[in-house]
């Protein structure tokens, strides 16, 4: 099957807030390097740029390989400036191997980890 999305374009109030936080999560969850560009930054398929009114009411999950890298993504997105929105922990409403933790980017943004163990 083909990939859904080729990228996912985020509009921020403040760039180096929100790549300060995204640049933690990312390390946190072991997903590579932001990479920067004149204006925006990116994490893989996501783009981040500050070019317009924010974008509102969105939910980005990122992927965890195990329930310590939910942990550890939760702590460094709370350090770099996000605000709780979910502790790690089961989420059986979804399915009994969902473990997520939920954390809003400095523009309400939220941003999840998840791992769903089978």
């Amino acid at each position: 099957m083909a990939a859904t999305f080729d990228h996912v374009h985020l509009r921020v109030s403040d760039l180096a807030a929100s790549r300060q936080f995204y640049a933690a999560a990312a390390e946190a969850l072991e997903l590579g390097p932001v990479e920067d560009g004149a204006g925006w930054f990116s994490l893989g398929d996501l783009f981040v740029s500050d070019d317009g009114p924010p974008t509102t009411n969105l939910h980005v999950a990122f992927p965890a390989t195990d329930r310590s890298g939910v942990a550890r993504f939760h702590t460094a997105a709370l350090a770099a400036g996000g605000r709780d929105n979910g502790a790690p922990g089961p989420r059986p409403v979804y399915h009994a191997g969902y473990y997520a933790a939920y954390v809003l980017d400095p523009d309400g943004t939220n941003v999840e980890a998840v791992v769903q163990e089978r």
